[in-house]
């Protein structure tokens, strides 16, 4: 079964062609998985599995929901880390005020999904790649969309489909400017840019305000980073400032910035230049805090905890606390060849890796928690294995199963169909649709 088959309908049939679901069970549509009891620890589904702790993913949403409204700004989640219509929604309801995407196609899996706000966050490419954007937004004339753009020549590619279509709603742009990445370098790079918008204005094509994306500034040293962030922050709030200056007083502007590690430095680079323009609402684009991890994330926190930046009500709590890692996959133990090694059914194919390996934590048998784990380690993985280093004395046996953490969420989600909400007692109470196409 094609994962892109299960994307196309409301309610799909899952068979075990997909992960987790029980070999020889009988088909389900996906929205009665919930109503089975299974448990990925008990022997019944197919293992390796992700799973997403739905109490964990709750706390989330209410603490960073929490700070949002505490700093009087807006988020609009990146959904890019699940591309899951239905988490994307519920973070909407939560009070976002809009879904984040990185591409066109992800675009329009939210906008066929219902999502109306959209900030495509991210250059496109040229002329061909706006005539596809254009060709997707014909269908959705309600859509709200606003689209980075960091050259006159991106302008123009954009300002082409545009003009050669009289059924796409507006079109908002966003100047982006950046470091480590894509975005204009300088002031003078991001005038030529707005120099080409406003040549070219219309009520269907305008400018909506300013972007950037301080995560690619970052390097291996953290003085180095908060300054190269820090700089990147002043940059952006001085275009602003020339922005008002061009457009007048009263237009409405948004101001874009923020992912899941660096918020709080945008929150502190960023506050005067919005409290100096009330027309400028300042947009938070946070995604994979939603889901934490045990690992980038995780040590993401503890960068915000020693910096000091997680204030809420004027009080500094622990971002380290507050946020909870939410997602998990399960894997069975397969061999145990060496009496300091076992061999896990969990590779490259169905688990990050790029950003450190899946954490250990915990050891079930017989459908059963037998313990905590903290004498292993996963040393390497290859296609469908994890190799797990072991004190020799450790219990740890063929068909145990054990559960992982895992390290960016990004880059694990994308290997998944489906992602199994879990309750406390770790028993599947929901299956939630991936679309990475």
């Amino acid at each position: 079964m094609s994962d892109a088959a299960l994307n196309v309908l409301t309610d799909p049939m899952i068979d075990d062609r997909i992960r987790g679901f029980p070999p020889g069970h009988p088909p389900l549509p996906a929205g009665a998985i919930g109503a089975q009891n299974w448990a990925p620890y008990d022997g019944r589904m197919a293992l390796p599995l992700l799973s997403l702790d739905e109490a964990a993913f709750a706390g989330n949403v209410e603490t960073m929901m929490a700070y949002v409204r505490d700093k009087n700004v807006d988020i609009a989640p990146h959904a890019k880390t699940p591309m899951v219509p239905a988490l994307a929604d519920a973070l909407v309801k939560a009070g976002a005020w809009g879904t984040t995407v990185a591409d066109i196609r992800q675009a329009g899996v939210l906008l066929r999904a219902g999502q109306r706000r959209l900030i495509l966050a991210n250059e496109i490419g040229g002329v061909a790649a706006a005539r596809r954007l254009a060709a997707l937004l014909a269908g959705f004339p309600d859509a709200d969309l606003h689209i980075f753009v960091d050259s006159p020549e991106a302008v123009e590619a954009l300002r082409t489909a545009w003009a050669e279509r009289d059924d796409l709603p507006p079109l908002g742009l966003l100047i982006e400017f950046g470091a480590g990445r894509a975005g204009a370098r300088t002031i003078e790079a991001g005038l030529r840019i707005l120099e080409r918008i406003l040549a070219s204005e219309t009520t269907r094509f305008r400018l909506t305000g300013v972007a950037a994306y301080e995560g690619a500034a970052a390097t291996a040293d953290v003085l180095e980073t908060a300054q190269r962030i820090d700089a990147l922050m002043q940059v952006t709030g001085d275009f602003l400032a020339l922005l008002r200056t061009r457009l007048g007083k009263t237009r409405a502007l948004i101001l874009t910035a923020g992912g899941s590690v660096f918020f709080d430095r945008v929150m502190a680079g960023l506050r005067a230049a919005v409290a100096a323009d009330p027309h400028c609402r300042l947009i938070l684009r946070s995604g994979a805090v939603f889901f934490h991890d045990h690992g980038v994330y995780e040590r993401g926190m503890a960068g915000v905890d020693a910096r000091g930046g997680f204030v809420i009500g004027g009080e500094t709590l622990a971002a380290s606390e507050a946020f909870q890692p939410a997602l998990r996959v399960w894997a069975e133990v397969l061999s145990r060849p060496e009496p300091d090694l076992a061999i896990c059914g969990l590779g490259l194919r169905d688990v990050a890796n790029d950003q450190g390996l899946p954490r250990p934590l915990a050891l079930y048998r017989a459908g059963e928690r037998l313990a905590t784990l903290h004498d292993c380690e996963v040393l390497r993985l290859n296609d469908q294995h994890a190799f797990l280093r072991l004190d020799p004395a450790s219990t740890v046996s063929v068909g145990d199963v054990i559960v992982f953490g895992i390290s960016h969420p990004c880059t694990c989600l994308d290997r998944h169909a489906i992602l199994y909400g879990l309750d406390p007692d770790q028993r599947v109470t929901g299956a939630y649709l991936t679309c990475f196409g």
